[in-house]
């Protein structure tokens, strides 16, 4: 099966008309680069708003008018550094951001029905280029420190917060449980929507800086809290958020039944050739697959069965297309590459059958009333129901914080949700109860974006900075 997509000629103009036309690719090509002359004329479309929208709706408030300007000019360099002063992973970011709901959708000329400025894919451009043409992070003025920081947790947040701490001469030790950095970017997220030799190449830069890695290292288990804090002059907490969701409807617990996460996970170590010997390989090749869920996680689930040769895939939402949390842009590959939605739609049990397969329940829902942040809610329709079969079931509620075993004994508090809790001690926004532990991204605000964990490890290191410059 391959993808179809429209490739835009767009004008400078944005009063002319616009022409489109629609060729097939594979999988493997979702992301075509962007070349010199078309990213030149697809900045040069920005109006350089006086007030511009969207860098206010980039949760790192990218200087977007600016690099897309230095972009059109051909001064590549300058770009990239400028788009690096705000954003520790701007390849990536341009790769997995909803753009659709941050900066593309702020964009006047989105506003105005004449689309929007590439944003993403110019800022995907940026950094890939420049790295390909030689630029790096210009660490020549830097005064190193005899601070250092461990930094548990190789996602996004650790990584925008051990990049922040080198360019301010303190020594970052990045410790993580898996045997590659990226975290979630490189385990949770498949190959197909942010390829894995960016992450790979990520890590050189970030080396070449003088960030160290400590791999296949879990803290509490190989390594204990107090050794680090022993080791280290302040410690930034950026674990994620990898507790998996329930539903709590009987069956959930039936083989054939996975969560998401694990299975994107088995699926990315195939690919990478890491799978560990003891685990088995899960493929939906030749399978009748639901997906439970409706965020971009579910929408990842969806498309690697698809690509695994699945037989069938469906995908069951609780509440409407409108409603759905993922991003529009994810349910609209999905549904290009044969993915089935079944809207107002919610298991209520699944029953094992003889032979493996999997008898599903899903009832039908309405929307009800809002909730305090003004979601309605899915409330099942009495009476209403449909058993179907498949092989497996995926479920993708989301994740939720889990505190590790030792917070408790170094005084870090967890709100009863199990999300890190961040005091303002000392004035300091990501500051935990014990002073020389800060926290950021999800593991503080819950599963959220990419772009948001990258914004609040910057800032905690902004923070420690500070912390680690006043005498104890």
């Amino acid at each position: 099966m391959s993808d179809v997509f429209q490739f835009m000629k767009l004008s400078r103009n944005p009063g002319d008309k616009v022409e489109a036309s629609v060729r097939k690719i594979e999988f493997k090509e979702i992301y075509q680069p962007l070349h010199a002359v078309d990213a030149a004329d697809q900045a040069g479309r920005c109006l350089s708003c006086g007030n511009p929208y969207c860098e206010w709706q980039c949760p790192v408030h990218n200087y977007i008018p600016n690099w897309l300007k230095l972009v059109e000019e051909g001064r590549l360099f300058e770009a990239a550094e400028l788009s690096h002063q705000t954003n520790s992973l701007p390849e990536i970011c341009g790769r997995v951001c909803p753009q659709d709901r941050l900066c593309e959708g702020a964009c006047t000329l989105n506003q105005g029905g004449f689309g929007a400025v590439s944003i993403g894919s110019i800022e995907k451009y940026i950094t890939d280029e420049a790295f390909k043409a030689g630029w790096r992070p210009d660490m020549s003025k830097v005064v190193w420190t005899d601070k250092t920081v461990g930094v548990i947790g190789a996602g996004p947040a650790g990584l925008a917060c051990a990049d922040v701490l080198v360019r301010n001469g303190v020594k970052a030790v990045v410790y993580d449980r898996y045997e590659e950095i990226g975290g979630l970017l490189t385990f949770g997220i498949p190959e197909f929507k942010l390829e894995k030799d960016v992450i790979r190449r990520r890590r050189a830069i970030l080396e070449g800086m003088g960030v160290e890695f400590v791999l296949n290292t879990e803290i509490g288990k190989d390594v204990s809290i107090e050794t680090l804090l022993e080791k280290h002059d302040a410690i930034f907490m950026g674990m994620g958020a990898y507790k998996f969701m329930k539903g709590g409807f009987p069956g959930e617990d039936s083989p054939g039944v996975l969560e998401a996460l694990p299975y994107l996970i088995n699926n990315v170590r195939q690919s990478m050739g890491t799978l560990p010997g003891d685990e088995t390989h899960i493929s939906m090749k030749g399978k009748r697959v639901l997906v439970l869920g409706g965020g971009d996680t579910a929408m990842d689930c969806n498309r690697t069965a698809i690509r695994q040769g699945a037989k069938r895939v469906i995908c069951a939402y609780r509440r409407d297309e409108g409603n759905m949390p993922g991003s529009k842009r994810e349910v609209a590959n999905a549904k290009e590459e044969g993915v089935e939605f079944l809207w107002n739609r919610q298991p209520v049990a699944i029953e094992p059958m003889i032979g493996g397969t999997l008898a599903v329940k899903l009832a039908e829902t309405r929307l009800g009333a809002p909730d305090a942040k003004g979601r309605c809610n899915a409330e099942l329709v009495h009476g209403s129901g449909e058993i179907i079969e498949f092989d497996h079931v995926i479920v993708a509620f989301g994740f939720q914080v889990e505190a590790a075993d030792w917070f408790e004994r170094q005084g870090i508090t967890v709100a009863s949700n199990g999300r890190t809790l961040v005091s303002g001690a000392m004035g300091k926004r990501y500051q935990t109860d014990n002073s020389r532990v800060f926290a950021g991204g999800d593991m503080v605000r819950g599963a959220d974006l990419v772009v948001r964990a990258v914004f609040e490890g910057r800032q905690a290191a902004d923070e420690m900075l500070d912390f680690l410059s006043q005498p104890r």
